[in-house]
């Protein structure tokens, strides 16, 4: 088929690259316009747009899909569909009317549960048992669309959003190239979203980063698995120097009760205002990710410490 692909972040290169390797003809790949990144906030072209030049597949990174020049300039590709993953921006009906048969998003999580922006770190810092991708034809509402396809995931007690970002970047690509040629086909039916169970996932915000131990340890251990790897759940250790900022990027649930922040033992059982859990990864300012086991070699923690 004809398609344009329209994606930004890492999640949608799997996509991409189903797309280019089961042959359809990528007319053009949109993508956000390059972003500064890296400490020295230089300029860079975002993972799908990388993966486009690596590929030497034509790409366009407008500031807005909005300008009537590029509304046109996308009329002018002559497509038989489009494909949005994670694109970005919200696209006007010229656009989205514009291909033949329409244009579909692929969007992970089960909708009406989680539009938005962020439903992956959603769903687990919710404390989901289960989440997954579907397909969906594109309305100018947000993520309202009727459903053609579905794969489902399921996110375990130990899951951060970045495992679940993986496996769901995975079977997105699948569902989306195994749903195309029956989208041509007119095969898949088109099914209303339910009009109960709406959430939103709005994006994170910077301070709902700072672990409070005072809320229970249900709470707590979704948040940190939730914003794991990015930007990660943090919270300030003791040091001789003072305090130092601390991520933590693992944990799990554990029975025990002390005051909200306390280090009940030697191994990073830490309480919260109900329960405690226990952190597996973490990573200091500076340093990179490491488990338990690891930092506490460089970074003592005993029994007795107050986290804070």
């Amino acid at each position: 088929m004809r398609l344009a692909f329209l994606g930004t972040p890492d999640f949608a290169v799997a996509a991409l690259s189903r797309l280019v390797a089961d042959g359809h003809e990528i007319a053009c790949v949109y993508a956000q316009p390059p972003a500064p990144r890296g400490r020295g906030q230089v300029l860079r072209p975002s993972p799908v747009h990388a993966f486009a030049l690596a590929h030497d597949l034509p790409v366009r990174t407008p500031a807005s899909m909005r300008d009537p020049a590029e509304v046109e300039a996308f009329k002018a590709l002559d497509l038989e569909a489009a494909c949005v993953v994670a694109y970005g921006q919200t696209l006007p009906r010229e656009v989205l009317e514009a291909p033949r048969l329409g244009a579909f998003n692929l969007h992970g999580s089960l909708l009406p549960r989680w539009r938005g922006a962020a439903p992956i770190q959603r769903a687990v810092m919710a404390g989901d048992p289960v989440t997954g991708v579907q397909v969906m034809r594109m309305t100018e509402g947000l993520d309202e669309g009727p459903v053609l396809a579905t794969a489902t995931v399921r996110i375990g007690p130990l899951d951060t959003a970045g495992d679940i970002h993986d496996r769901l970047a995975a079977a997105g690509a699948a569902l989306l190239a195994e749903s195309l040629p029956a989208i041509a086909a007119g095969a898949l039916p088109e099914v209303p979203q339910a009009e109960t169970g709406v959430t939103y996932a709005k994006k994170i915000r910077p301070r709902e980063a700072r672990i409070d131990w005072t809320r229970p340890a249900a709470l707590v251990d979704g948040q940190i698995r939730g914003l794991s790897p990015f930007p990660g759940a943090w919270f300030e250790a003791p040091s001789p120097k003072g305090p130092v900022r601390v991520k933590a990027l693992g944990c799990r649930l554990e029975r025990a009760v002390g005051h909200p922040g306390e280090v009940l033992d030697d191994d990073l059982l830490i309480a919260c205002g109900e329960g405690a859990v226990r952190l597996l990864r973490l990573q200091r300012e500076g340093r990179g990710a490491q488990p338990a086991e690891e930092f506490l070699r460089g970074f003592p923690l005993p029994a007795g410490s107050r986290l804070a």
